[in-house]
């Protein structure tokens, strides 16, 4: 079975075309299994680099309509993971945007002696506002802490002015990875609830618009693999 190398800002994910537990995810942050296909349809499933699975990935699910594109030539793809359907089109500037659905953010509280506000995408988050390079030592606290029985995303985020955040994020099963899509949707909930948000996370921007209880985000998707095709390449935007 085929597999190739797509990243969103750094986020490095194998894509494999079947079950993916003997890939090789090393030097990655996990595996992308395509598990069917069906015109602009895609179903996956998430795997971390630590064999656990993943509910949910904003910058997996974009990668893996981006690989879809890639082949089908459509601007649109709608990616099945789990009891979520996340509908991804190519913008004319040659981002994805995709509709991560509802946003559910919980009240503050503390855990461990740090302030945070749990926030679900369809997978856990714990926002900490606070100084971003702080992330080593508050990500693994809280990933593993009681509070979170299947272990938690944990983000630390700094507002730098209405609309702009800046955050660095600890993820589960992974570690610190240089950007996460639904780590940027828990960070522009939890700091803003609603309106267009900018975060900036060490490998680069994603954009974050709110409405109504729901999630669009922003971003790019590439191939890495000299044999995987580019996510233009042959197609016509419809």
């Amino acid at each position: 079975m085929r597999s190739s190398r797509w990243h969103a800002h750094g986020n490095l994910y194998v894509v494999h075309e079947g079950e993916g537990g003997g890939v090789d995810a090393s030097g990655t942050d996990g595996v992308l299994e395509v598990l069917r296909v069906d015109g602009d349809d895609i179903t996956i499933g998430i795997l971390n680099t630590d064999g656990s699975r993943a509910e949910m990935s904003g910058n997996g699910t974009r990668i893996a309509a981006a690989w879809l594109m890639a082949r089908t030539g459509s601007s649109l793809a709608r990616v099945h993971v789990g009891p979520r359907t996340v509908e991804v089109r190519r913008t004319p500037d040659g981002l994805y945007e995709s509709d991560l659905g509802e946003v559910s953010v919980g009240a503050r509280e503390t855990v461990a002696g740090i302030e945070l506000t749990p926030v679900s995408v369809g997978n856990p988050h714990a926002v900490v506002l606070g100084d971003p390079d702080e992330i080593g030592r508050i990500g693994p606290l809280l990933e593993t802490h009681p509070r979170f029985p299947e272990r938690t995303n944990v983000q630390v985020a700094r507002v730098e002015r209405p609309g702009v955040v800046t955050a660095r994020v600890w993820e589960r099963g992974v570690g610190e990875t240089s950007a996460s899509g639904t780590s940027a949707v828990a960070v522009a909930a939890a700091t803003h609830g609603e309106g267009e948000v900018l975060v900036r996370f060490p490998g680069g921007d994603l954009r974050v618009r709110l409405a109504d209880g729901r999630a669009w985000l922003t971003g790019p998707a590439e191939p890495v693999d000299e044999n995987s095709p580019s996510s233009h390449e042959g197609s016509t935007p419809s």
